[in-house]
């Protein structure tokens, strides 16, 4: 009989405990121009100077009849998040990332192509936000802002300036480049490298003046080059080698002509280079791409192919030294 007593004030107490249980939940604020803030409260709840304690905010912080919404202003005169998170008691509200989530930006240029913008690195340099929000930028949508507007010290060149940070005009630092290759009929495959240019000159020294900085330019022939258009405008033989060097940009090859008679002929690119330009022979005596027409010994006797130069003046004679060319 006793335990039926003693039972009976303790399931009282336990069903009252039950219907005065309090449930908390994560709360969600979406802000106009920073995005969505997650007020935790069981983070909050766990701190050792508020553990369990929900009096430490309601009602002298928050008031849970009044649904009110502050500004980051008013948080800095103490009201709201501003009361605790003043830099001592919690962090400051300086740090803005602790609460409101940044992303990396991705800008869509036209002319570059995608260019990133990473908050993670530049909050490592500099954790106050308040450096480019809002003095710099929106902490919204903003309007595009061109090269020349940042040269000037708008967007991104405010920092940007090659004394707080590098300069604008080290372009690759932002935006992608890579190597191109371009199909040329006549000479094959010809490799264009971004990153030996860039070592070499800035990028400001080919666009857009010479250059769009777009893969949609017109394509210029080795005449207009040497009367300095496109590559020509530099590789004049001053500033760097001189387009007539062909074989720097143009890949060669060993040849070898297949000769039942006498025996496979060798040709050496890298010989004749080494004594004669590439236009001594293309596309006087040689078309650029390997011919089927075959020239005989006679053909070259009267100045066709080798002929054009083994003439016994310019080189031994096609007449003589047989063995220097045919592996006798």
């Amino acid at each position: 009989m006793k335990f039926r007593f003693l039972f009976l004030p303790v399931l009282l107490l336990l069903c009252g405990s039950a219907a005065f249980a309090v449930t908390v939940r994560d709360v969600a604020f979406d802000t106009k121009n920073a995005g969505r803030v997650t007020f935790s409260h069981r983070t909050h709840l766990a701190q050792k100077q508020m553990t369990n304690n929900c009096r430490a905010c309601h009602d002298a912080i928050f008031d849970l009849k009044k649904k009110k919404h502050y500004s980051m202003a008013d948080m800095g005169k103490g009201k709201s998040c501003g009361a605790c998170h003043e830099g001592k008691r919690a962090f400051a509200l300086g740090e803005c990332a602790r609460c409101h989530q940044s992303r990396d930006v991705v800008y869509k240029v036209k002319a570059t192509g995608p260019t990133r913008f990473s908050h993670k690195a530049h909050l490592i340099s500099s954790s106050a936000c308040s450096t480019c929000h809002p003095a710099i930028f929106a902490a919204g949508p903003n309007r595009q802002f061109t090269m020349a507007d940042m040269k000037n010290g708008k967007s991104c060149g405010a920092c940007h300036n090659g004394t707080q940070s590098f300069g604008v005009d080290r372009c690759v630092t932002c935006h992608p480049v890579k190597e191109i290759t371009y199909k040329v009929k006549e000479t094959g495959p010809t490799h264009f490298s971004h990153k030996a240019h860039i070592e070499a000159a800035e990028c400001s020294a080919c666009h857009p003046k010479l250059y769009a900085a777009t893969q949609k330019n017109k394509r210029v022939g080795m005449a207009a080059m040497q009367k300095g258009k496109s590559c020509g405008a530099c590789h004049n033989a001053k500033q760097a080698f001189a387009v007539k060097e062909c074989s720097k940009c143009h890949p060669t090859r060993e040849l070898l002509f297949e000769e039942k008679s006498t025996g496979n002929v060798p040709f050496s690119h890298t010989f004749h280079t080494g004594l004669y330009g590439c236009g001594d022979c293309h596309a006087k005596l040689f078309g650029t791409t390997r011919s089927k027409v075959k020239v005989t010994m006679q053909q070259m006797e009267t100045g066709k192919s080798c002929g054009g130069c083994h003439d016994g003046k310019t080189a031994f004679s096609v007449k003589d030294k047989c063995e220097s060319c045919h592996k006798m």
